[in-house]
């Protein structure tokens, strides 16, 4: 039930002045649906407004000036404008309305009457002139005119300054709240109040309080935080309160191992036994595996289903495509079949009595092991004893498809596993409420991928050298840059590269791009993985993580166009094989100075933690990690790479009270209940849940 005192906010747009029907889809589009919507906007700008005679009007400025009517100019068409002149005793100005303006206007401003008019001034070769002033009123009204005035998103149809008054009236309706902030952190930090830091926002008083390192911002970002970290916090208590299978370390998993061609990093043995350690607790498991392309995950799970299968229970991998899914299944059967464990495959591709067969395997037990995309969660699949879920990829699955395939058995064990590498401090803002494993190590032996930089001016050069080891057996991704805020324009771009590479190379040239349906794709990517295409082209929207190692060359046209983070996971799809392997970044020159850095940082290292820390320090505006995608919240306040020094702070008050105080039933937790349900934060939001 949400608390009375939030109703003003939770209200519908409807209930705010002059937004009728023909404004609110306007407002919905800026905002949305209810009054809290409007009073989480933030103005992107501000106006100063500077009073000045007419001799002392600057060009491009906004400026206010007192002035006498003098004169209407009719326009001679309907095309041409009214023009206004006025003048004060140092000069004249002339207004400009386009539009049917002209009979109100003389009506509100007749000659000889004195007005403030506010706009910006322009100089031109008619002489200075004001188009459309922002005010024009009587000199009585000069408190209407604002000194800094704040400017907000705007839409067609709505103006700032509209915007800017629903924002204003919301904020009048917001009441006072009761503290949910720690006092000693507060005392600290010295925060204003709720209210007081949301009146701030909507009042700026010069550019700095437009800053995310303002403090009346920082404590709005730390509120939506707690309210973040408190319900991950909720949520791994309460799944630690549910008892979980207790799986014992088996005798399988050693064999596994031992059968290797490569003994375990020490990141991956502190893995198996982080899971281990969880597996013998007796409560459920949800943890996450967190590590580079070729860095073992999947080796680390594979002894993880050992265990669950020599104790009896079965294990499920999904996967979330059909080419990603038999690949693991390819690297799984052979190892676990040779100790006597029964695995198979299931995707929407199986059918009839293939299909039947495999679903009474896994019924009966039969099928320790199940590998397979979304197939694995739907109705009439039924499991013996599904005791362990492994999600690969995990951000790519939404949340009800996560819980769906989980609850096809008791409490069973989550273990997620993730090849972005993120950095330590955003770690919280995505898995806070998993355990975290991080494999930061590679297996030896693993072949570096050289690295260089090359201007476009050289293409040329690059297509003939891609031919000749086309020629000689060796297969290459070409990866077509982001050419627009439009999937079709980059299709275009990569069908045209695709066309120029046939050319040159003949037809073994293949293209995958996001208007391809799921069937397509992975055929193209089966036709590249089996070798019967030299080349794959590729747009930035496709996922291109299927193994193929006889995969040696990546291009990545117009680098500097990419985050550091997206180009390190294309490189990492070469490499894979004992073949000598390459990764050309072509760049059009001259690049900006974080363009270099970027570039550099990637010749320099192949270490994904460390090319994420590197492209948090390095990150301007926008979103060069490419998290977005990945399962970074989209926060309203909290900008995670501004502030993420109160990520751990917020993470650390969170769990302190969830342990002093579980139900939130203090003076404090009923305050923190409110601000959870102010920012749609709660523990039981299933659209919200991790895992």
């Amino acid at each position: 039930m949400r608390p009375e005192i939030l109703f003003p906010l939770f209200a519908p747009i409807t209930s705010l002045k002059g937004v009728g029907p023909r404004v609110a889809p306007l407002l919905q589009r800026v905002a949305g649906e209810k009054v809290r919507d409007v009073l989480w906007l933030r103005p992107h700008a501000i106006v100063r407004r500077t009073r000045a005679r007419l001799s002392d009007a600057i060009d491009g400025q906004v400026m206010t000036f007192e002035v006498a009517i003098q004169d209407y100019q009719r326009p001679r068409s309907a095309a041409q404008p009214w023009r206004v002149q006025v003048a004060d005793d140092t000069g004249l100005l002339m207004l400009v309305f386009f539009g049917r303006f002209g009979d109100q206007l003389m009506q509100r401003h007749p000659v000889g009457a004195h007005r403030l008019v506010s706009g910006r001034v322009e100089d031109t070769k008619f002489g200075r002139q004001m188009v459309h002033p922002d005010y024009m009123v009587a000199p009585e009204k000069a408190d209407e005119i604002p000194e800094i005035e704040a400017v907000y998103p705007a839409t067609e149809g709505l103006p700032p300054r509209r915007v800017r008054s629903f924002a204003h009236e919301a904020l009048d309706k917001t009441p006072e709240m009761p503290e949910w902030q720690d006092p000693a952190w507060l005392a600290r930090e010295q925060f204003p109040s709720w209210r007081e830091a949301l009146a701030r926002t909507h009042n700026p008083q010069g550019e700095g309080d437009l800053s995310p390192l303002s403090l009346h911002r920082r404590r709005l970002a730390y509120d939506e935080l707690l309210a973040h970290q408190l319900a991950m916090a909720q949520r791994k208590a309460a799944r630690r309160r549910e008892p979980g299978a207790r799986v014992a370390a088996g005798e399988i998993a050693g064999r596994l191992r031992a059968a290797l061609p490569f003994a375990f990093t020490r990141a991956q043995a502190r893995a198996l036994a982080d899971i281990r350690a969880d597996f013998a607790v007796g409560e459920r498991m949800s943890r996450l595996i967190q590590g580079d392309v070729g860095s073992g995950k999947t080796v680390v799970a594979m002894c993880a289903m050992a265990d669950v299968a020599e104790a009896g229970g079965q294990s499920a991998l999904m996967a979330p495509t059909e080419i990603l899914a038999r690949q693991h299944y390819e690297t799984l059967s052979g190892p676990l079949e040779a100790q006597g464990i029964g695995i198979v495959l299931l995707t929407g591709r199986d059918k009839g009595v293939v299909r039947a067969e495999k679903l009474r395997a896994l019924a009966s037990g039969a099928a320790r092991v199940v590998v397979g995309t979304h197939a694995l969660f739907q109705n009439e699949v039924a499991f013996h004893q599904l005791q362990l879920a492994v999600i690969d990829e995990q951000h790519r699955f939404g949340v009800a498809e996560r819980q769906r395939l989980q609850a096809k058995g008791e409490a069973v064990h989550l273990l997620a596993m993730s090849a972005t590498p993120i950095p330590r401090t955003l770690e919280l803002t995505m898995y806070g409420d998993l355990d975290v494993s991080r494999i930061d190590e590679k297996p030896p032996g693993r072949t570096p991928v050289a690295t260089r930089a090359v201007p476009m001016s050289r293409l040329d050069e690059i297509v003939g050298r891609l031919r000749d080891a086309a020629a000689g057996g060796a297969q290459a991704f070409w990866i077509c840059p982001l050419v627009a805020e439009s999937e079709l324009s980059d299709l275009a771009a990569a069908e045209m590269r695709a066309k120029a590479l046939r050319m040159l190379l003949g037809p073994g040239v293949g293209l995958v791009h996001g208007q391809l349906t799921g069937a397509e794709k992975d055929a193209v990517m089966a036709d590249f993985a089996d070798g019967k295409l030299s080349v794959l082209v590729a747009t930035t929207v496709v996922e291109v993580g299927v193994n193929v190692p006889n995969a040696t060359i990546m291009v990545i046209e117009q680098a500097e166009r990419f985050g550091l983070a997206q180009l390190h996971q294309l490189r990492g799809r070469v490499g894979r094989g004992q073949r000598e392997s390459a990764c050309v970044l072509l760049y059009d020159p001259p690049l900006s100075e974080t363009a270099q850095q970027r570039l550099d940082i990637l010749r320099r290292t192949d270490d994904g933690f460390v090319i994420a820390e590197k492209d948090l320090e390095l990150r301007g505006g926008g979103d060069a990690l490419g998290l977005r995608q990945s399962g970074l919240p989209d926060y309203v306040f909290a900008d995670p790479f501004v502030h993420r020094d109160l990520i751990a702070v917020a993470g650390d008050d969170a769990r302190l009270i969830v342990a002093r105080d579980p139900e939130l039933t203090s003076e404090r937790g009923k305050a923190l209940q409110v601000l959870q349900e102010l920012f749609d934060w709660k523990a039981g939001l299933a659209l919200r849940d991790a895992g």
